[in-house]
C-alpha cells in the first residue's frame, strides 16, 4: 500500500487513493471518491461519493466535502469548512412525504488550483472558487470567487487580492498589483487579475 489510512478511518473499497496520501482518524471517504497523490485528509473529515480531489490537497479536521465537489491540485480546506450540495434543501416534499435521493439534483463546489478555504467557511453550491483565491475563516460564499481574490464576511464579498504566496497584494499603480513577499506582479483587467510574466 503506497498510502496511509488510520485504523478508525472508513474508506470505501471503490474509492481511489493516490500514492503518499494520508487519511487520519475517523475520516470517511465514500464510494467512487478519487484522491490524488500526497494529500492529507484530517481527523473526522468527510469526502462524499464521487468527489474528485487533485494532488497535494490538504483537507483539515472535520471539513465536510459533499458530492459532486471537485478540488484541483494544491487546494487547502480549513478545519470544519463545509461544501454544500443542495441549492434548495428540504427533508420532505411539499406534501410532507419524505424525500428520497432521487428527488433532488446535487450541485457542487468547484475549487481551482491553489485556492484556500478558511476554517469554518461555508461554500454554498453551486459556486466556483478561482485559482489561488482565498476565502477567509467564517465566510459564507454564495457566488463565484475570481482568481486571486480575497473574500470575507457573510455573505462573502471581495476585500482585496492575494498572490500565490497567500500574501495580500499591494497596488503598484496603473492597475498593477504586487506581492510584497515574493515580488510577483499581477495586472487587473475587466475580467479579474492575471499574472504578469517575469
Amino acid at each position: 500500500m503506497s498510502y496511509r489510512v488510520q485504523e478508525t478511518a472508513q474508506v470505501h473499497d471503490s474509492a481511489e487513493i493516490g500514492a503518499g496520501t494520508s487519511v487520519w482518524e475517523l475520516a470517511q471517504i465514500r464510494e467512487q471518491a478519487v484522491l490524488g497523490t500526497d494529500c492529507v485528509i484530517g481527523r473526522g473529515a468527510y469526502i462524499g461519493t464521487g468527489v474528485r480531489i487533485g494532488d497535494n490537497v490538504k483537507i483539515q479536521n472535520y471539513a465536510l466535502v459533499y458530492e459532486p465537489a471537485t478540488l484541483a491540485d494544491g487546494v487547502f480546506v480549513g478545519p470544519a469548512a463545509v461544501f454544500t450540495n443542495d441549492h434548495n434543501p428540504r427533508a420532505v416534499a411539499a406534501d410532507g412525504t419524505k424525500k428520497a435521493a432521487s428527488d433532488w439534483e446535487a450541485v457542487g463546489v468547484d475549487v481551482a488550483e491553489g485556492a484556500s478555504i478558511g476554517a469554518r467557511a461555508v461554500c454554498v453550491a453551486p459556486v466556483r472558487i478561482g485559482r489561488w483565491a482565498m476565502v477567509a475563516a467564517g465566510a459564507v460564499v454564495t457566488k463565484d470567487v475570481p482568481d486571486f481574490a480575497l473574500v470575507m464576511g457573510v455573505p462573502a464579498r471581495q476585500a482585496g487580492w492575494v498572490g500565490r504566496t497567500g500574501e495580500r497584494l499591494v497596488t503598484a499603480g496603473d492597475g498593477v498589483w504586487e506581492d510584497p513577499k515574493a515580488g510577483d506582479r499581477y495586472r487587473e483587467t475587466e475580467t479579474g487579475l492575471t499574472e504578469e510574466s517575469k
